[in-house]
């Protein structure tokens, strides 16, 4: 009798717990949920519609405007300044440095690779019992154990592993320079593997393939979806597509869609792809039990490469802050964001300091899934701010790194610099000007500059003199990540300028 009253106590105590978390029922109840996880390249903060863009800047974004609104909206999401960095910190939950992979990753180079020891988010989700694929851009190495079938997708097709969307230039302007003469089966190819196989090469990467490429992704993306639907198995279908990265070269039929030249072309494709796989999830009856979430890598690439856009610039736009990839200001980092769960995430727009870091965390409580314990991760988990349990979120921090560098950081509004970076000098008495990846930093005088993000988005008014109470806990957030790396060193950091 007393056993059986103190299970009956021990079940209204818990039904009176999960009561006080509607979240907690809703996951207690439901089964494990899709994810599908598509990225954009170089999209700026301003270049959607719902963040200020679309049919303002002459390239619409129904579909993507539409998937914000039946969502939770990210106006504070922040990234990494650049492709690399960006996809290593979400795959791993990590600070990029921490992978080795704080430079965008050219081949040829040292930038290295991901290493074998590095827990991706694929993983995770594969051993939680989810099916596991990627169609896309990878730009993690092209070491055979950081390629994507051998870090835990079960199913990988795209461009090498190691290379990004502009590799099928290398041909065209070897010829046009007259410095190499590459065959098309000897340059960049497309490729697939299943798990644990060795990559198969499909076809040359070219500039045909360029275009059309992102409509193969979506085909194989929503065939991978059907079949797992008719296996019952939940899935991580993840969709690193190629727009709105240079060069944007639209396929045939979006050529001429927008009123801004190729870069708008790309957008409006762009938010074509993001409708197609939406319709697709509605077809096959799972569009209620998916997380489907849009992100950009980083901020736009502009001025080092507007000229590819011929009479109008190939260039996105940072909204009303100041930067593009390479960069290390809001402009390069803060961009958009957006995720959908019918029933589990109310519609809204949040404020909240979001990382890409923080999806690692948050999936794996959604999807049963672990977070490695032996090692720093740096990603929060926000679920309770993504299913309304909470509307402050668990983020007020975040560095930024280039190269082994710790060049800024934010606290809460405020962003501090402990390099002057600024755009680089070149041309005849330095009359050109070119910031992001053509940009340059020098040594600060001691102090580093504080600029409120909040008054002065454009960050052109130093307040450190002003406002020295915010470098306590700046430098709170960085002693933090040192500390770490006493048992946790980081591995050579990468490099392309210092030998």
């Amino acid at each position: 009798m007393l056993q059986c009253s103190r299970r009956m106590l021990g079940a209204l105590m818990l039904g009176s717990c999960l009561a006080a978390l509607p979240g907690a029922v809703a996951l207690a109840q439901q089964p494990r949920p899709n994810i599908l996880f598509i990225l954009a390249d170089n999209l700026g903060y301003g270049d959607l519609g719902v963040y200020g863009g679309g049919e303002l800047r002459g390239a619409p974004t129904p579909r993507i405007d539409e998937l914000a609104a039946q969502g939770l909206r990210l106006t504070q999401f922040l990234v990494e300044p650049g492709c690399t960095p960006s996809r290593a910190a979400f795959m791993t939950g990590r600070y990029s440095i921490r992978s080795g992979l704080s430079l965008v990753a050219v081949e040829g180079s040292t930038t290295g690779s991901l290493p074998a020891t590095e827990i991706t988010m694929a993983e995770m989700l594969r051993d939680a019992g989810y099916a596991t694929a990627m169609f896309g851009k990878w730009h993690l190495g092209s070491a055979p154990s950081a390629q994507p079938q051998n870090k835990g997708f079960d199913e990988y097709y795209g461009i090498p592993p190691g290379v990004s969307w502009d590799a099928f230039l290398a041909i065209p302007q070897g010829r046009q320079t007259k410095t190499t003469d590459i065959p098309l089966d000897k340059g960049p190819q497309i490729v697939e593997a299943k798990r644990s196989e060795p990559l198969k090469e499909v076809k040359p990467y070219t500039e045909e393939v360029r275009r059309e490429i992102d409509w193969e992704l979506v085909e194989r993306g929503i065939d991978f979806i059907t079949r797992q639907k008719a296996l019952g198995k939940p899935f991580f279908l993840y969709l690193p597509i190629s727009r709105t990265h240079f060069p944007n070269l639209p396929s045939k039929r979006f050529e001429g869609q927008s009123r801004i030249g190729q870069f708008g072309d790309s957008l409006m494709e762009g938010d074509a792809i993001v409708g197609r796989m939406l319709d697709a999830l509605k077809d096959v009856g799972l569009d209620d039990n998916t997380i489907v979430v849009f992100a950009s890598d980083n901020g736009p690439q502009g001025s080092v490469v507007r000229e590819f856009g011929g009479g109008m610039p190939d260039m996105g736009s940072p909204g009303p802050h100041r930067g593009e990839l390479g960069d290390v200001s809001e402009g390069s980092i803060r961009t958009a964001a957006m995720i959908r769960w019918p029933g589990h995430i109310r519609p809204r727009s949040s404020y909240t300091m979001f990382s890409i870091m923080d999806f690692f965390p948050t999936f794996a409580r959604l999807a049963g899934g672990k977070v490695p314990n032996d090692r720093p991760i740096d990603g929060v988990d926000q679920t309770d701010l993504l299913l309304g349990t909470s509307d402050g979120g668990r983020r007020d921090t975040l560095l930024t790194f280039v190269g082994p560098d710790l060049v800024a950081a934010r606290w809460k509004q405020f962003r501090a610099y402990f390099a002057d970076v600024a755009p680089g000098r070149s041309g005849w008495g330095g009359a050109n000007l070119l910031a992001g990846t053509g940009g340059s930093a020098a040594p600060m005088n001691g102090y580093p500059k504080i600029f409120n993000i909040e008054s002065d988005p454009r960050e052109e008014y130093n307040i450190g003199a002003k406002y020295e109470w915010v470098i306590g806990p700046v430098l709170k957030a960085v002693e933090e990540y040192k500390a770490s790396l006493a048992k946790h060193p980081n591995p050579p950091a990468a490099n392309l300028t210092r030998f």
